[in-house]
């Protein structure tokens, strides 16, 4: 069933339990996701990412993705992650997106406000519901994880959030986007303030690469919502190398990639603690 965040996280919230936001650019990856959740009886996000339409086009996968969720016996969030446009979270919206993130954090604070508030409100009015992003999560790639000054301010934090009405608010404290080169520290006290000091959700960015006991510590200090795609990523490309190598047909080497990704969602999926709540 398509719903929008709110009538997931909120459980998550109040139970302490996390739900993953698997981001997917074809059909496999989809089916991957939905179909683990319907297995373990979870709550799922799922979407893409403006930095991942090269890959997979919004009008392409869209409906794709929406008629899944629609036929899901779970929950199913359909969510734009990172939308840097105004015009692209509006086209996600068109095209029957359950939920936005609008990601103005990299930009000047004030004007991430007034965005972002335009967007919520534009949202709101579709039945959709919006995640903004206070603080920085930067690429593993550069040292932007390790700069402190970017990660989440609890005051800056409590003043956008009641500023924009923001449904849920991704927050920066040592995670980073893509695969990480060196173990990531992450500042849990700051991470628990910002929850004691906000009503709503928290979001985890970056999560792919960290540990087990990471996952659970992050989701025991406040997050709700855990972003990931690398490792989903990582698991598809590991089943074309066993295939190929195995000189599989191409069909068969689709479907390994379905099975080694349900392998990953579901290793998460039950760390997160999601299992049982749908």
């Amino acid at each position: 069933m398509l719903v929008n965040l709110n009538e997931v996280l909120a459980d998550a919230k109040a139970k302490k339990y996390g739900v993953g936001l698997f981001n997917t650019t074809d059909t496999d990856m989809l089916e991957a996701v939905i179909s683990t959740a319907e297995e373990l009886r979870a709550p799922v996000i799922i979407g893409t990412a403006e930095v991942l339409l090269p890959a997979g086009e919004l009008k392409l996968i869209a409906p794709a993705i929406i008629a899944a969720a629609k036929r899901a016996t779970v929950p199913v969030v359909v969510h734009y992650d990172h939308g840097l446009t105004f015009d692209r979270c509006m086209e996600a919206l068109q095209l029957g997106f359950s939920s936005v993130m609008f990601d103005g954090s990299a930009g000047d604070y004030a004007q991430n406000i007034a965005d972002t508030r335009e967007i919520v409100k534009i949202a709101h009015s579709f039945g959709a519901t919006v995640e903004g992003e206070i603080g920085h999560v930067g690429s593993a790639d550069s040292n932007d994880n390790d700069a402190t000054d970017l990660y989440t301010k609890v005051g800056e934090a409590f003043d956008y959030a009641t500023a924009t009405g923001v449904d849920a608010l991704a927050v920066s404290i040592g995670t980073a986007h893509g695969a990480y080169k060196s173990k990531p520290k992450l500042d849990l006290v700051r991470l628990n303030e910002i929850h004691n000091a906000l009503e709503i959700p928290l979001v985890l960015h970056g999560g792919s690469g960290l540990t087990d006991d990471d996952f659970r510590n992050s989701i025991a200090n406040g997050i709700s919502k855990v972003n990931i795609f690398t490792d989903l990523c990582l698991a598809g490309n590991a089943a074309m190398k066993d295939g190929l190598e195995k000189n599989m047909a191409y069909l068969d080497i689709r479907n390994l990639k379905v099975e080694y990704i349900k392998e990953q969602v579901k290793k998460k999926m039950l760390v997160f603690g999601c299992n049982g709540n749908s």
